[in-house]
């Protein structure tokens, strides 16, 4: 009760190495940290790439190659 959500283990601006595993409706490529989604546009499953977290929601972030 009161309980607040545990903090993403991503931060805005950041970079990170991940893993596309899935893809989302929209069409952007669906990657994890800490099972935390993050959706990166212009990626397709199986890409090993480097990303820039742009922004951080409570359930998910979006964020872009570089």
């Amino acid at each position: 009760m009161g309980g607040s959500d545990p903090a993403a283990p991503v931060v805005a601006g950041n970079e990170y190495d991940v893993n596309i595993e899935d893809i989302a409706r929209e069409g952007d490529g669906i990657a994890r940290v800490e099972g935390f989604v993050i959706f990166v546009a212009d990626t397709k499953v199986g890409d090993a790439v480097k990303i820039q977290v742009d922004k951080v929601m409570r359930r998910f972030a979006i964020a872009h190659k570089i």
